[in-house]
């Protein structure tokens, strides 16, 4: 590491957590320890390299520092109106920090948020492992499926009490009996989701050693084979895996994150993230299929940079990466140079969204199309949802009564190349960021939903906006997306009553290849300018249909199996793309 601004090298501080306590204390109990390390970190002027001996290192809540933070698309008021959150490892207001685990293991106890950057610069978080010893999300694999009955046997790190033939499941500090669940199947690599049939179950018994039989009368079994792995959690998003909150340059380089409670790796409102070579899966030994209770990465009102690359995600409960803004709707005008603004979605709110000197678009929320541009000279939080901001400038002439502000400085560029995800009950990206976007060398296996998702919307998630820039190119979709779920899919949420303005713009699919059996390849809409060039598709038909290949130029009007649904859309390039066809058995 060099100070940037010193042509010559930085001075370096050493510190080690083990000079912090005791070897064995310190692997017992390291939360007093590493905060007391942070601390003499922070006291330091010039770089600082905290290092940590290897060495697996626990983590109690009773040891964490307890603060109050919003976080975005986590939970309600009403879900959860202490925002309190429990934090293992707070890093606040620290710069130049070069945090080295030395391929060590944290193992959290409780539901924490297990590393938190507050305000802090020029940061490296390096070669640590993080972990739950009693993860959130309940596993058990399915035995015996008979025409009412399921056997299970509950996996080790899953504790449960069975009373009067009700299960419940029980934790470090918390407990639930209903909520999401999920089957996976190692075998084909691939999880979803389904309905919560044990909380329907009849009569649940014990029949050995952590091994349970549900009951369903009358009712069927629910279809699930055996060897399948069933996943449950609660739906409450308390905490979260990290939170990095308005900093700017930080990295997050060869970390394996192995379960996160809650909303995972969450960038809010900071500039130049770099994320390489993460492991964010199930650690092989302890023979678990869940790495994430929700997303794996969130990444709200950023800017600079967002790279995510080299990294492999399989297993969270919710999409992999998802890159956005946030629209506000206007719901007054106290001045002419001044507008109110409201957060709307009930997960999103009580941050702040706004600084003095942003730029901001006026949106019209039926078209999605921004009409209007102001710069702010002044934000006043009102209250956890509404913001007043006075601008530079008379605002627009005429808003609509439901038009939203995008804030346009906080938007990325993004780049996610080289990376591996598996196991995905959603989507493996969303993206919707006005720069530059690159998505390439990338490999989706299976995701049960779209791969790749570009959409915006002002009416139900609001999250923003429209691209102007987006290349997905040599990348490998293996059996992704279904018949309702395309394994591209560009669809902003505006109405079609405005059918000639554009939402999305300059999109290239390119250099792809694409095997599927019944999915759309692309679904777009309102899209300006959209090439679909030099892909590799290869269909699998079942034995008995046609199979050959059709080399060439897919074109306007040559539409092969129904593999693209286009609408609103001008501009389109479809060309040098080439189709075979693999004879699949019939049975799969």
């Amino acid at each position: 590491m060099t100070d940037s601004g010193n042509p010559g090298p930085a001075l370096f501080k050493m510190i080690s957590l083990a000079d912090f306590g005791d070897a064995e204390g310190l692997q017992a109990n390291a939360g007093t320890a590493m905060r007391l390390a942070l601390e003499a970190a922070g006291s330091h002027d010039g770089p600082v390299v905290l290092d940590v001996p290897f060495g697996t290192y626990h983590f109690y809540p009773e040891h964490a520092v307890r603060a109050a933070y919003h976080i975005t698309n986590t939970a309600s008021e009403e879900e959860n109106p202490d925002v309190t959150k429990t934090v293992a490892l707070l890093l606040k207001g620290l710069r130049r920090l070069t945090l080295e685990g030395n391929g060590s293991l944290f193992v959290i106890h409780g539901k924490q948020t297990m590393l938190l950057l507050d305000g802090c610069a020029d940061m490296e978080i390096r070669n640590l492992r993080f972990d739950y010893a009693v993860p959130t999300v309940t596993e058990m694999t399915v035995e015996r499926r008979g025409d009412h009955e399921l056997d299970v046997c509950v996996h080790p790190d899953s504790h449960y009490e069975l009373e009067d033939g009700r299960l419940t499941w029980v934790g470090e500090g918390w407990v639930f009996r209903e909520g999401p669940v999920q089957h996976c199947d190692m075998a084909q690599n691939a999880t979803w989701r389904v309905e919560d049939w044990p909380s329907r179950a009849e009569r649940i018994e014990e029949i050995g050693s952590r091994r349970l039989r549900f009951h369903f009368g009358e009712e069927a079994a629910p279809h699930v084979s055996a060897g399948m792995t069933v996943q449950m959690r609660d739906g409450i998003r308390d905490q979260v895996g990290v939170l990095i909150l308005e900093c700017e340059r930080i990295s997050l380089i060869g970390m394996g994150l192995h379960f996160m409670h809650g909303l995972g790796i969450v960038g809010q409102f900071s500039a130049d993230l770099t994320f390489a070579d993460l492991d964010v899966t199930p650690r092989p030994e302890t023979g678990r299929t869940v790495a994430g209770f929700a997303d794996f990465i969130h990444c709200s009102g950023c800017r600079g940079r967002v790279s995510i690359t080299d990294s492999r995600f399989a297993g969270p409960h919710d999409d992999a990466i998802n890159v956005h803004g946030t629209y506000l709707r206007i719901v007054g005008q106290p001045a002419p140079d001044q507008v109110r603004a409201r957060f709307m979605h009930p997960q999103t709110y009580g941050f702040r969204a706004f600084f003095s000197g942003d730029e901001i678009a006026f949106v019209n929320a039926h078209s999605l199309a921004s009409y209007a541009f102001g710069r702010i000279a002044a934000v006043k939080m009102l209250g956890p949802r509404e913001f007043l901001l006075t601008l530079e400038q008379p605002a627009a002439a005429s808003i609509g009564e439901h038009d939203v502000i995008e804030n346009v400085t906080w938007t990325p560029e993004v780049v996610i190349e080289r990376n591996h995800f598996a196991r995905i009950p959603t989507r493996g990206i969303l993206v919707s960021s006005p720069r530059k976007t690159v998505i390439e060398g990338n490999r989706f296996e299976r995701m049960n939903m779209s791969a790749v998702l570009v959409a915006g919307d002002a009416n139900s998630w609001y999250e923003s906006g429209a691209v102007t820039d987006v290349r997905i190119a040599g990348n490998q979709f293996i059996d992704c997306g279904g018949e309702e779920h395309p394994v591209i899919r560009i669809a902003p949420e505006n109405e079609p009553s405005v059918p000639d303005v554009s939402v999305h713009r300059n999109i290239r699919i390119e250099d792809n290849r694409f095997r599927t059996a019944h999915a759309v390849l692309l679904s777009a809409r309102s899209t300006e300018g959209l090439a679909f060039c030099r892909n590799d598709i290869l269909l699998a038909e079942k034995a008995g249909s046609k199979d050959g290949l059709y080399s060439g130029g897919l074109i306007n009007g040559l539409n092969p199996d129904g593999l693209f649904k286009l609408e609103r859309c001008s501009g389109v390039e479809m060309a040098d793309n080439s189709v075979g066809f693999k004879v699949a058995p019939t049975d799969e």
